[in-house]
Protein backbone atom coordinates (compact mmCIF):
# COMPACT_ATOMS: atom_id res chain seq x y z
CA UNK A 1 0.00 0.00 0.00
CA UNK A 2 1.51 3.39 -0.94
CA UNK A 3 2.22 5.88 1.82
CA UNK A 4 2.39 9.66 1.86
CA UNK A 5 4.67 11.82 4.00
CA UNK A 6 3.05 14.04 6.63
CA UNK A 7 4.46 16.82 8.78
CA UNK A 8 5.59 15.78 12.27
CA UNK A 9 2.57 15.56 14.57
CA UNK A 10 1.06 13.80 17.57
CA UNK A 11 -0.32 10.98 15.43
CA UNK A 12 0.41 8.24 17.98
CA UNK A 13 -2.97 6.69 18.68
CA UNK A 14 -4.97 6.02 20.68
CA UNK A 15 -4.11 7.87 23.87
CA UNK A 16 -5.90 7.15 27.15
CA UNK A 17 -8.27 9.86 28.33
CA UNK A 18 -7.96 10.59 32.04
CA UNK A 19 -9.16 13.23 34.46
CA UNK A 20 -6.39 14.34 36.78
CA UNK A 21 -7.31 15.79 40.15
CA UNK A 22 -4.85 18.26 41.62
CA UNK A 23 -4.68 20.87 44.32
CA UNK A 24 -6.13 20.58 47.80
CA UNK A 25 -8.99 22.05 49.80
CA UNK A 26 -10.85 24.86 48.05
CA UNK A 27 -8.15 24.90 45.36
CA UNK A 28 -8.80 21.31 44.25
CA UNK A 29 -9.28 21.11 40.49
CA UNK A 30 -9.79 18.67 37.64
CA UNK A 31 -8.14 18.59 34.21
CA UNK A 32 -8.81 16.21 31.33
CA UNK A 33 -5.63 14.97 29.65
CA UNK A 34 -4.73 12.58 26.86
CA UNK A 35 -0.96 13.09 26.92
CA UNK A 36 -0.54 10.49 29.67
CA UNK A 37 1.35 7.22 29.93
CA UNK A 38 3.20 4.62 31.95
CA UNK A 39 6.93 5.32 31.97
CA UNK A 40 8.31 2.84 34.51
CA UNK A 41 7.11 -0.35 36.19
CA UNK A 42 9.46 -0.48 39.18
CA UNK A 43 8.87 1.81 40.88
CA UNK A 44 5.60 2.37 39.03
CA UNK A 45 5.56 5.84 37.45
CA UNK A 46 3.20 7.75 35.17
CA UNK A 47 3.74 10.80 33.02
CA UNK A 48 1.46 13.75 32.31
CA UNK A 49 2.04 16.28 29.54
CA UNK A 50 0.64 19.63 30.76
CA UNK A 51 0.97 23.12 29.30
CA UNK A 52 2.43 25.60 31.84
CA UNK A 53 -0.40 28.01 30.96
CA UNK A 54 -3.04 25.64 32.37
CA UNK A 55 -4.50 26.38 35.79
CA UNK A 56 -3.75 22.82 36.95
CA UNK A 57 -0.06 23.12 36.08
CA UNK A 58 0.84 25.19 39.16
CA UNK A 59 -1.44 23.11 41.38
CA UNK A 60 0.45 19.95 40.42
CA UNK A 61 3.83 21.61 40.73
CA UNK A 62 3.13 23.39 44.03
CA UNK A 63 1.39 20.51 45.85
CA UNK A 64 3.68 17.84 44.36
CA UNK A 65 0.86 15.31 44.13
CA UNK A 66 -1.90 14.36 41.71
CA UNK A 67 -4.43 11.61 41.10
CA UNK A 68 -4.97 10.06 37.68
CA UNK A 69 -8.65 9.11 37.58
CA UNK A 70 -9.77 6.69 34.86
CA UNK A 71 -13.30 7.49 33.67
CA UNK A 72 -15.71 5.18 31.92
CA UNK A 73 -17.43 5.94 28.63
CA UNK A 74 -20.54 6.62 30.74
CA UNK A 75 -18.82 9.75 32.10
CA UNK A 76 -17.86 11.25 28.75
CA UNK A 77 -19.90 14.45 29.27
CA UNK A 78 -18.07 15.18 32.55
CA UNK A 79 -14.72 14.26 30.97
CA UNK A 80 -15.27 16.65 28.08
CA UNK A 81 -16.49 19.41 30.40
CA UNK A 82 -13.35 19.15 32.57
CA UNK A 83 -11.24 19.54 29.44
CA UNK A 84 -13.07 22.53 27.97
CA UNK A 85 -13.45 24.95 30.90
CA UNK A 86 -10.77 26.45 33.12
CA UNK A 87 -10.58 25.95 36.85
CA UNK A 88 -9.62 29.63 37.01
CA UNK A 89 -13.17 30.50 35.95
CA UNK A 90 -15.34 27.67 37.30
CA UNK A 91 -15.41 25.08 40.04
CA UNK A 92 -15.14 21.95 37.89
CA UNK A 93 -16.20 19.65 40.73
CA UNK A 94 -19.54 21.44 40.96
CA UNK A 95 -19.90 22.01 37.22
CA UNK A 96 -19.23 18.37 36.37
CA UNK A 97 -21.26 17.01 39.30
CA UNK A 98 -18.30 14.82 40.28
CA UNK A 99 -17.53 14.02 43.91
CA UNK A 100 -14.14 14.73 45.52
CA UNK A 101 -13.26 11.94 47.91
CA UNK A 102 -10.21 11.64 50.19
CA UNK A 103 -7.38 9.58 48.73
CA UNK A 104 -5.46 6.98 50.76
CA UNK A 105 -1.86 8.19 50.33
CA UNK A 106 -1.99 11.77 48.97
CA UNK A 107 -3.73 14.99 50.03
CA UNK A 108 -5.32 15.52 46.61
CA UNK A 109 -8.92 14.24 46.32
CA UNK A 110 -9.86 11.46 43.92
CA UNK A 111 -13.01 11.27 41.76
CA UNK A 112 -15.49 8.97 43.54
CA UNK A 113 -17.51 8.13 40.42
CA UNK A 114 -14.55 6.84 38.38
CA UNK A 115 -13.62 3.16 38.85
CA UNK A 116 -9.83 3.54 38.98
CA UNK A 117 -7.85 6.20 40.85
CA UNK A 118 -4.04 6.25 40.71
CA UNK A 119 -2.45 8.36 43.44
CA UNK A 120 0.92 9.87 42.56
CA UNK A 121 3.75 11.84 44.14
CA UNK A 122 5.53 14.19 41.72
CA UNK A 123 9.14 13.02 41.20
CA UNK A 124 10.36 14.90 38.10
CA UNK A 125 9.42 17.76 35.80
CA UNK A 126 10.90 17.95 32.32
CA UNK A 127 10.48 21.01 30.11
CA UNK A 128 9.78 19.82 26.56
CA UNK A 129 8.27 22.64 24.51
CA UNK A 130 4.65 23.78 24.79
CA UNK A 131 4.11 21.03 27.37
CA UNK A 132 6.09 20.07 30.45
CA UNK A 133 6.24 16.43 31.45
CA UNK A 134 5.34 15.63 35.04
CA UNK A 135 6.50 12.21 36.19
CA UNK A 136 4.75 10.88 39.25
CA UNK A 137 5.46 7.78 41.28
CA UNK A 138 2.38 5.70 41.97
CA UNK A 139 1.93 5.51 45.74
CA UNK A 140 -1.58 3.99 45.88
CA UNK A 141 -4.27 2.64 43.57
CA UNK A 142 -7.99 2.49 44.30
CA UNK A 143 -10.15 0.18 42.13
CA UNK A 144 -13.89 -0.38 42.18
CA UNK A 145 -14.45 -4.14 42.62
CA UNK A 146 -17.14 -3.99 39.92
CA UNK A 147 -14.54 -3.55 37.16
CA UNK A 148 -12.40 -6.51 38.22
CA UNK A 149 -12.63 -10.04 36.85
CA UNK A 150 -12.61 -13.22 38.94
CA UNK A 151 -8.77 -13.11 39.03
CA UNK A 152 -8.77 -9.56 40.43
CA UNK A 153 -7.59 -7.99 37.18
CA UNK A 154 -9.08 -5.00 35.43
CA UNK A 155 -11.79 -6.12 32.99
CA UNK A 156 -11.88 -3.70 30.05
CA UNK A 157 -15.48 -4.53 29.14
CA UNK A 158 -16.51 -3.46 32.65
CA UNK A 159 -14.17 -0.47 32.99
CA UNK A 160 -15.20 0.92 29.57
CA UNK A 161 -12.09 3.13 29.15
CA UNK A 162 -12.05 6.13 26.84
CA UNK A 163 -9.34 6.81 24.26
CA UNK A 164 -8.49 9.92 22.25
CA UNK A 165 -7.33 10.03 18.62
CA UNK A 166 -7.54 12.65 15.93
CA UNK A 167 -9.48 15.10 18.07
CA UNK A 168 -12.18 12.54 18.88
CA UNK A 169 -13.12 10.31 21.80
CA UNK A 170 -13.29 6.54 21.21
CA UNK A 171 -14.32 3.52 23.23
CA UNK A 172 -11.84 0.66 23.35
CA UNK A 173 -13.07 -2.39 21.50
CA UNK A 174 -12.84 -6.10 21.75
CA UNK A 175 -9.96 -8.08 23.20
CA UNK A 176 -7.88 -9.52 20.38
CA UNK A 177 -5.53 -11.92 22.17
CA UNK A 178 -3.64 -12.62 25.37
CA UNK A 179 -0.09 -11.35 25.86
CA UNK A 180 2.39 -13.97 24.61
CA UNK A 181 -0.06 -15.70 22.26
CA UNK A 182 2.48 -15.60 19.39
CA UNK A 183 4.86 -17.90 21.28
CA UNK A 184 2.17 -20.54 21.71
CA UNK A 185 1.73 -21.18 17.97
Amino acid sequence: MPKISKDPSTILYPAPVVVVSCGTGSQANLITLAWVGTVCSDPPQLSLGVRPSRHSYDLIKDVGQFVVNLPTADHLRQVDYCGTVSGRDEDKWTGSNLTPTPAKAVDVPLVAEFPVNIECELRHTLQLGVHDLFIGEVVAVQVDEGVLNERGRLEMSKAKPVAYAGGNYHALGEQLALYGFSKKD
